[in-house]
């Protein structure tokens, strides 16, 4: 990747209009391009022989491919990464696209986990790409702790914060938990609360039980254990990640060789796997980051690409992230200041609220 810029610099005139035109013209209707079709309007009076022989160097270069038998090139994962990178321009989202964003928020009164799930389906259908919605975790100091009983091996964790925010987590309790040693499990953890946020708790909870494991009961200590488990994110995964339009995927992939690489996105997507590694993504760049091909390492599907970007709460902490699902020809130009701009607005809308 560090090459790349070089090689556009190298470039001449010619060779720079071709790729380009090759890149545009994929990546609005996913064909290759073949030399007649960029001979027809081409800025200067050239041959199609002439056109051959550029798109020959640029895919000695590694930049155009030849898919099939096809006398057409497409970029290759490469060529789309220097196109992203030094050729593509990025403007702001049309008035239509930021009207259907905005629409999503509403009143100020709605809840905000439902504000976000509309805001993934607008998305979705704006880009018409699949849209991926990491919501922020609660991080209001915690009033009151709470272990109900549902059945011998099913129990809530009850999380009342003190802005007036409940959280009911289900959860498998350790074998042989009794009404007693819920009962001391939460009055241990409400005795350490004292207005900490959960990321405070956790990290008090371990080194407490080290220091009064005389003083709570084996089952309860087991108890407190699982709850930190849960915390930690074995629980909440599935609330955490809004995903929305994975039938886009299928409407604009739909040929039979990448009806498998789908099956293969749709497993990932309905695992809700690696998402603080989707989060370390968003945060390790400044602002919208896009990942084509095999360098989007957070599914195992590497001909799709993604665009993503962090949001941040009124501290400019980052606690969620936006981003888009779709074909390596996504239209980058158009999909990059929407995914921006739906960034910049759920982070005013939680700064608002906090």
């Amino acid at each position: 990747m560090d090459k790349t810029p070089t090689v556009l610099d190298e470039m001449n005139d010619r060779s720079r209009e071709v790729f380009r035109r090759v890149v545009e013209g994929y990546l609005a209707n996913g064909d290759p391009v073949g030399s007649r079709t960029l001979t027809r309007d081409f800025s200067e009076k050239v041959s199609a022989a002439t056109i051959r022989n550029v798109m020959q160097d640029l895919e000695y270069m590694g930049l155009l491919g030849s898919p099939h038998v096809s006398a057409g090139r497409i970029p290759t994962q490469m060529g789309l990464r220097m196109f992203v990178d030094g050729m593509i321009e990025i403007g702001d989202p049309t008035e239509m696209d930021r009207e259907k964003i905005d629409a999503t928020v509403g009143s100020n009164n709605a809840d905000v986990s439902g504000i976000l799930d509309r805001v993934g389906s607008a998305l979705s259908g704006v880009t018409q790409g699949a849209s991926l919605v990491l919501t922020p975790k609660h991080e209001a100091p915690i009033k009151h702790i709470e272990f109900v009983s549902l059945s011998h091996d099913r129990a809530l964790v009850v999380l009342v914060f003190s802005d007036g925010h409940v959280e009911n987590r289900l959860f498998t309790p350790p074998p042989g938990q009794t009404p007693s040693s819920m009962r001391e499990a939460a009055n241990f953890l409400n005795a350490l609360v004292e207005g900490k946020t959960i990321s405070e708790l956790q990290r008090t909870i371990a080194h407490e039980i080290s220091q009064r494991r005389q003083q709570i009961d084996v089952l309860a200590q087991q108890l407190v254990e699982s709850g930190l488990a849960l915390w930690q994110g074995e629980g909440e995964s599935p609330e955490r990640l809004i995903v929305r339009g994975r039938s886009n995927l299928i409407n604009t992939e739909g040929e039979a060789e990448n009806v498998e690489l789908i099956r293969q996105l749709f497993d990932d997507l309905e695992r809700k796997r690696d998402i603080a590694e989707f989060l370390e993504l968003a945060d390790a760049g400044d602002g919208v980051r896009i990942f084509i091909g095999s360098e989007n390492k957070l599914f195992s599907l590497s001909g799709s690409s993604l665009v993503v970007s962090p949001y941040m709460n009124a501290d400019r902490k980052v606690i969620g992230a936006v981003g888009v699902i779709g074909p390596t020809r996504l239209n980058y130009g158009r999909i990059v200041p929407i995914v921006n701009y739906t960034a910049q607005l759920v982070g005013k809308l939680i700064s608002n609220r906090s």
